[in-house]
């Protein structure tokens, strides 16, 4: 089914060098950000202790706060809504000296007369946890990252791996800059975000390069800007359809999931919009930028066909019993 048709291919890169300047100062923009802000650890990096309470009607934080900090325990404890105005967050960055204590019954007791509430969740992670979880998840990333481009250099060519890498490290600066910039809680869930997006945009943008690959081999055109053009525009219609279904699903997690999905669904729409740009402005581009030729492609590709030809009649000699 076409929902797109086009007589002509459009000029992508007629607008890539002001796509690349916007993704440049994108990217500065996110890392000075980063810079700034850092990452919110959420407890699962950072260790600590997490305490959900839902009221049976507004939670009064001012009058939580106050009988809060008559315990020692809750020093620097943070109250935050949590969803609807019903539930709170109480964050400490400790994880509770005190874990042989029951903290939820500890808060339980603090609270009381601050309204008819009940203890829904509590988390407590303890420093070495968080961090050994945290060395992991960027050793899970590094090796994403590394898995992909011997992956793409294996199937394409080192160039086509390169612009992939590229692209990856575009959206995941973005993304992690939007986080930063928001202060969304860095825990495992924006990890699995992270790594949610490498797969997208890879399998966005290995489509891409599989069409390039094919103009590249089937057609007479030597011009590597014209054959780009007229891939994108053959995968335009797939690309569209694709990053909107995604992104309507991800935008309806992000709207009805729940505060408890909320970073994931956060950083995987800002991925998404990323991802899908990425594959077409900037993996694109680089391969002109960093010289691909397509006619010394193409003696390769000759040179490749002729030697599997000789391997061929050498077989068929040695078989036959003529050498």
């Amino acid at each position: 089914m076409e929902f797109f048709k086009y007589k002509q291919p459009l000029d992508f890169m007629k607008k890539s060098k002001i796509a690349m300047t916007i993704s440049i100062i994108l990217m500065l923009a996110s890392y000075a950000i980063l810079a700034s802000k850092g990452l919110n650890y959420g407890i699962d990096f950072a260790g600590g202790t997490i305490v959900q309470v839902k009221y049976d009607k507004q939670a009064p934080i001012e009058k939580i706060r106050s009988r809060l900090s008559e315990n020692k325990l809750f020093d620097n404890a943070t109250i935050t809504k949590f969803g609807s105005p019903n539930e709170i967050i109480i964050r400490m960055k400790k994880s509770t000296a005190s874990v042989t204590k029951n903290i939820g019954n500890v808060t339980r007791k603090a609270l009381k007369g601050t309204g008819n509430f009940k203890i829904r969740r509590v988390d407590i992670v303890g420093p070495k946890v968080g961090s050994e979880l945290k060395k992991k998840g960027l050793m899970a990333l590094f090796l994403s990252v590394a898995a992909i481009l011997i992956y793409v250099a294996f199937r394409f060519e080192w160039r086509f791996a390169v612009a992939s890498i590229v692209a990856l490290i575009h959206d995941v600066s973005i993304a992690m800059g939007a986080v930063s910039l928001f202060q969304i809680d860095v825990n495992l869930d924006v990890l699995a975000a992270i790594l949610t997006l490498l797969g997208y945009s890879l399998n966005d943008t290995i489509i891409v390069f599989d069409r390039i690959r094919e103009g590249i081999t089937r057609s007479k055109n030597i011009n590597l800007t014209e054959i780009i053009n007229e891939s994108i525009t053959r995968t335009l219609a797939r690309t569209t359809l694709t990053s909107l279904t995604t992104f309507f699903v991800v935008f309806t997690l992000f709207m009805f999931g729940g505060a408890i999905i909320h970073a994931f669904a956060f950083t995987l729409l800002v991925g998404i919009v990323v991802g899908t740009y990425s594959s077409i402005f900037v993996a694109s581009p680089i391969l002109i930028l960093f010289g691909f030729d397509v006619k010394n492609y193409h003696a390769q590709l000759a040179e490749k066909a002729k030697r599997e030809a000789e391997k061929n009649r050498m077989r068929e000699q040695y078989e036959s019993g003529v050498m």
